[in-house]
């Protein structure tokens, strides 16, 4: 597995954490959980929007990894 698929990889991971996050934000009924699970959802979000832009870095340099 090549360096390219292993962060995207990476990335469809953290989009279903980040989902699970939103979710639990949600749906929980306690406010200082559901302020913790919101906080941590942005927090994921911020590290995808980092990734993504590296993986379009990679796909630009390599373009072999394009689509993977």
């Amino acid at each position: 597995m090549t360096v390219a698929s292993q962060v995207k990889q990476c990335v469809a991971s953290l989009k279903n954490i980040e989902a699970t996050l939103n979710s639990l934000a949600i749906r929980s009924e306690d406010k200082e959980a559901s302020e913790v699970f919101r906080e941590t959802c942005q927090t994921t979000r911020r590290v995808l929007t980092d990734l993504e832009t590296r993986v379009k870095e990679m796909e630009f340099e390599e373009p072999q990894y394009k689509g993977f």
